[in-house]
């Protein structure tokens, strides 16, 4: 087949996933509101001229914006009577959308993807075309959020991660960096750097900077340091494991400053910072890199937030971590329920076996734990509670870390010599559910 022929079928499918939208949605509240319909109708529009746009990297000028006012954030979401995870019309909509695009063309995409270590232009205009990178952005902002929900953002990225969590890192890398912007940015940042991820032609590459290099390093003490020189901060350290390090145009990093950890907005070009390849065991298609920033001047208007703020982003990147490893734990759980049914051996399917059978029911089992666990802690965050939200985040970080693993490799040791060939795409989904419980920054909710 050739590269046009390809080409042309990704667009078709893009074409169709928002004209199912539309039709599908077309009754919902979230597209009554006109700003958000403009966006989805903009999109089949652009997809029906052109199919996909190719997306451009790097040598982004950010003009400096005074500001307007007080920042403009999304409201807080609506409180509900009682404990509810049932997702909201919104909610199941955005959903949807994700999961068109997982199972359309992330799946189809994934294992070129990961041994490419690249995500294909067109995968990452479709996902901006249909707006899922501007989940955590107010719609007078030019997004498509009216309330800041991180139980929607948990939701499309464990939709993403059902196709491939690689790609789904790649595909909302920007959205972390919008998100804290939109959230803990002041009008000027706002207005200086947000309309380059609302910009329909060029949507800005950008990536959340928190990992370091080194063992036990704790994101909450980063060891990149940043010192005040007038109205400058000069940045000396080393950030890991940083997703689309090569192509991002503008990162948000952790520092410490005056003994507190801090975020800084630092645009790619900056003299003092270069990047190096860093790959990665598992969620390759994100292209992680090093970050190495030498005596690196930003001005001091470019701390974003304040110190809490730094805490808050650590714990929202973690939650996201673990929304994407109960997304590739489904797509474990699918094909290993099918699989066991199919796969015979001695005259009967090996998941009349015991044995078989209660590993994957102890799948099914732990990735409903996980699942809960994630979702009551996004449900936290979007209510408010600070307090209880901290607790439920580390439980599912713990989780991530113990049960996400033993399923991946439960998966493999069920499918014996095809769990690890690259034909099946378990020994993928293993690699990268192995890293989710130790990543840092990249995603965010």
């Amino acid at each position: 087949m050739t590269s046009t022929t390809n080409q042309a079928s990704l667009a078709d499918k893009g074409q169709a996933i928002a004209l199912r939208l539309l039709a599908k949605a077309g009754g919902h509240d979230l597209l009554k509101n006109p700003a958000i319909r403009s966006k989805v109708e903009r999109a089949l529009y652009q997809g029906s001229k052109s199919g996909f746009k190719a997306q451009t990297v790097a040598g982004r000028a950010f003009t400096k914006k005074a500001g307007s006012g007080d920042a403009a954030r999304t409201a807080p979401t609506k409180p509900r009577r009682e404990f509810d995870l049932t997702p909201t019309e919104d909610q199941e909509t955005i959903a949807a959308v994700a999961a068109e695009l997982a199972d359309e063309l992330l799946r189809p995409a994934a294992a070129k993807a990961d041994a490419e270590r690249a995500l294909p232009d067109e995968i990452r205009a479709q996902a901006t075309e249909m707006g899922l990178t501007l989940v955590g952005v107010p719609a007078e902002l030019g997004g498509i959020a009216e309330e800041r929900s991180a139980v929607m953002t948990a939701l499309v990225l464990e939709q993403l991660a059902r196709g491939d969590m690689g790609l789904a890192v790649a595909i909302m890398a920007p959205a972390a960096v919008a998100t804290a912007i939109a959230g803990y940015g002041t009008s000027a940042q706002q207005e200086t750097y947000l309309p380059a991820f609302t910009d329909e032609k060029k949507p800005a590459v950008a990536a959340l900077a928190l990992a370091e290099a080194g063992p036990l390093a704790d994101p909450r003490t980063p060891a990149t340091t940043a010192t005040r020189d007038g109205a400058d901060l000069v940045i000396t350290g080393e950030k890991a494991l940083v997703p689309c390090a090569d192509a991002a145009e503008l990162f948000v990093i952790s520092v410490m400053l005056d003994g507190a950890a801090r975020l800084v907005i630092v645009e790619a070009g900056t003299e003092g910072l270069t990047t190096s390849e860093e790959p990665a065991m598992g969620v390759r298609a994100a292209h992680t890199g090093r970050l190495h920033l030498a005596g690196v001047r930003v001005p001091a208007e470019n701390l974003l937030g304040k110190a809490d703020d730094t805490l808050d982003a650590i714990r929202r990147s973690r939650l996201a971590w673990a929304a994407l490893a109960c997304g590739t734990g489904r797509a474990v759980l699918d094909q290993v329920r099918q699989y066991v049914v199919e796969r015979k051996a001695f005259g009967e399917p090996i998941g009349h076996r015991q044995a078989v059978a209660f590993t994957v029911s102890n799948i099914a089992i732990e990735l409903d734990g996980l699942r809960l666990v994630t979702l009551r802690a996004a449900a936290r965050l979007d209510a408010g509670d600070d307090a209880g939200a901290a607790e439920t985040i580390a439980h599912a970080r713990a989780l991530v870390g113990t049960h996400a693993t033993q399923i991946g490799s439960d998966a493999v040791q069920l499918l014996g010599g095809h769990g690890f060939v690259k034909e099946f795409d378990n020994e993928r989904w293993y690699r990268d559910l192995r890293g989710a419980g130790v990543l840092e920054g990249g995603v965010s909710v």
